[in-house]
């Protein structure tokens, strides 16, 4: 049994409805990554999984998101909050919108086992550094009485990263966690995070825009598109043979090492905006395999070389 299993998941936001049939599954010791453009979907995704949507005046219109054996759909918030943070925990992006500029990063790790765990103060405290030492953060008890402001981007991660941790999370939904963070310390970030569903066998959504990231760390993949996943499938099979053109434009886009200079490619045109879709196939004003089917109906997604993809004309076609 998964432990988590999205299915036919639509999300509105006043008369707009920006996800349309999300289905993703994830089972515990698995890393998916859940990959797109900017404004395919992805941060709305995990919004939704976490029970945050009414922020922003959105709403769950359809579909099911199991979690561990309980339904997140039309759950209370006083228990969605007994679940959040505890069972399910969140990364977000920028870590300068998770930590309190007035608060020691140690008070503020030591508030989730205050909260969640019920912890005595002296415990919270032994258990954030020890955590903190576990993070590979040298000086441990000198970063407990700093303040945001005194530490770099990436410390700032991975003080973020400890409070997600504190509650003893079956599943953590990563959302683009290293997206501010220079190129040495995005790979020290997502290294952490690999190891840590090895050491404690928990589940991680990683939510990126970067397909290389995907490759390094993921087991599995989704990839989203206007609002609607367009494929999914093992790591391996996505990238040794992406069945929707859209994955394979998006891996045209990683650079190689042994690339000559101006052969990198780009996707052409851009992610439309939620009351911008295309009729049909979301993608196919910007496919170079888009036909006249394409623009007048709407692909169904079906299995397709060990994986599922929604496409008239999928890239893989002539495999069976």
């Amino acid at each position: 049994m998964p432990l988590l299993s999205v299915r036919d998941l639509c999300v509105s936001i006043g008369r707009l409805q920006p996800l349309d049939r999300i289905t993703l599954e994830l089972e515990q010791g698995q890393i998916l990554g859940v990959v797109g453009e900017s404004g395919s979907g992805k941060s709305l995704t995990a919004m939704a999984i976490m029970g945050l949507l009414p922020l922003i005046g959105g709403g769950i219109t359809g579909g099911s998101i199991q979690f561990d054996g309980t339904e997140l759909v039309g759950l209370k918030e006083p228990a969605y909050r007994a679940i959040r943070g505890q069972k399910l925990a969140l990364i977000t992006q920028n870590p300068m919108t998770s930590l309190d500029p007035m608060r020691t990063v140690g008070w503020q790790i030591d508030q989730v086992a205050l909260l969640h765990q019920g912890f005595s103060p002296k415990q919270a405290r032994s258990r954030t550094l020890e955590l903190l030492e576990q993070l590979r953060i040298p000086d441990a008890a000198t970063v407990y009485h700093q303040f945001p402001h005194q530490m770099s981007g990436g410390m700032k991660q991975r003080i973020v990263i400890a409070m997600a941790l504190m509650g003893d999370p079956a599943l953590i939904v990563a959302d683009e966690p290293t997206t501010a963070l220079d190129v040495t310390i995005q790979a020290q970030i997502i290294q952490i995070l690999v190891d840590l569903v090895r050491l404690r066998g928990l589940a991680l959504i990683l939510i990126t825009h970067d397909m290389g990231v995907v490759a390094q760390a993921c087991n599995k993949v989704v990839v989203l598109y206007g609002g609607r996943v367009v494929e999914s499938n093992n790591v391996e099979t996505i990238f040794a043979h992406p069945d929707h053109p859209y994955t394979r434009a998006l891996i045209g886009c990683i650079a190689q090492t042994n690339q000559a200079r101006g052969s990198l490619k780009g996707i052409p045109g851009v992610v439309p905006g939620v009351g911008d879709y295309a009729s049909g196939c979301r993608y196919h004003p910007r496919c170079d395999r888009a036909q006249a089917l394409c623009q007048s109906e709407v692909p169904a997604m079906r299995e397709h070389s060990s994986g599922l993809v929604s496409c008239h004309f999928p890239e893989g076609a002539g495999r069976g």
